[in-house]
């Protein structure tokens, strides 16, 4: 059963948001300290003070309740959704995945422009946001891909495109695989490609994967601590709010192009869907449960948006050898979080892909 949802956040929730961010302890720093140490004292105080005296959750809620959302009970799971019908009875649909520390409102930007020619389905992943904290072990890419076939069925779509970023696009490169036969194919503006030494590749491709084997090389700090304890880490998210504000505000200001930055309001919108819905540790678990062996192969047609500024970008001759990719963007502007960046050049690919080289070949 799929029933309508609203949002509506407690006051008494908001007023203890704002007297702990009154009652913060703040540690000290060294003199001319930059990013040295991590994130710097006196943007956090900045942002902090943000959130606690001019953000305003309450109109941001409104807009949100702007758009028919959903929630419906999966293997046990709550699974929150949104679901933008578009004005052509016969379009196909789209299912849009975030990851983490994205949510649902990564996509807020492109929901007009791509509704004009989709169907779009939102959801939360299992643990994150409105759909709620998970309760058991297992919650992988692979099950959540199952669990948006499932969602699909109820929802009446026998044919329709899958699209992600960060863990989404593992999850619809998931979806591919599990449901071939209703996924018509797969749009990823994220695709970690791993070197082999035996494929020939360009000097510029050689760089990329330079920046690949440096980055596996130096695990980032909150990846380890979230595949290895997310529950250790999670406690300290879910009770300090400066605390969940950094954890998630940092990967903003280190994977965004500096060009295209999101703003304050919306990236303390995503933080406030994290801390008011006390997602933190559920979330983080994504990364503990993520499988380590092989997952079943994605056999459906592949597009790929490269981005300038993101985390790793892909190596095409590396990504054929895994996928059939029938389409291959590359982007100087735009980081990590395109759908936020560059709402605009994001919609319009995934539209060239699903309408140009899925529909028309079909």
């Amino acid at each position: 059963m799929i029933k309508p949802f609203r949002i509506d956040i407690p006051q008494a929730d908001l007023d203890d948001l704002t007297d702990r961010l009154s009652r913060t302890r703040w540690p000290n720093e060294v003199a001319d300290a930059g990013w040295d140490y991590g994130f710097p004292l006196a943007r956090l105080k900045e942002l902090a003070e943000h959130w606690r005296t001019r953000y305003d959750w309450r109109a941001h809620e409104t807009k949100l309740n702007e758009l028919p959302h959903f929630t419906t009970e999966i293997e046990g799971q709550n699974i929150h959704l949104v679901h933008v019908r578009s004005a052509k009875p016969d379009a196909l649909a789209l299912i849009l995945t975030h990851g983490w520390p994205g949510s649902f409102l990564e996509f807020l930007d492109v929901i007009e422009p791509l509704s004009r020619d989709f169907h779009l389905v939102i959801p939360s992943i299992p643990g994150f946001g409105f759909s709620g904290p998970t309760h058991e072990r297992g919650w992988d890419a692979a099950r959540v891909a199952r669990a948006w076939a499932e969602l699909m069925r109820r929802l009446g779509y026998e044919r329709y495109g899958a699209q992600g970023g960060d863990f989404g696009a593992g999850i619809s490169l998931a979806l591919g695989a599990v449901a071939p036969e209703h996924v018509v194919g797969v749009h990823v503006n994220y695709l970690p490609t791993r070197p082999d030494p035996d494929v020939e590749v360009s000097e510029a491709d050689q760089a990329r994967l330079d920046k690949i084997r440096q980055l596996m090389a130096n695990r980032p700090p909150y990846q380890a601590l979230q595949a290895l304890t997310p529950q250790t880490i999670g406690y300290a998210l879910t009770d300090s709010p400066v605390g969940q504000l950094v954890w998630i505000a940092e990967r903003f200001a280190q994977w965004t192009d500096p060009a295209t930055p999101v703003s304050d309001d919306r990236m303390l919108t995503d933080i406030s869907l994290y801390w008011l819905t006390a997602t933190a540790a559920s979330s983080g678990r994504l990364h503990h449960d993520a499988p380590r062996g092989s997952q079943q192969a994605c056999r459906v047609p592949v597009g790929v948006a490269v981005y300038a500024h993101d985390i790793t970008q892909s190596v095409r001759p590396l990504a054929e050898r895994l996928y059939d990719i029938r389409h291959w963007s590359e982007f100087d502007r735009g980081g990590h979080f395109a759908a936020m960046e560059v709402p605009e050049s994001f919609a319009e690919d995934v539209r060239d892909f699903f309408l140009t080289n899925i529909e028309n070949d079909e």
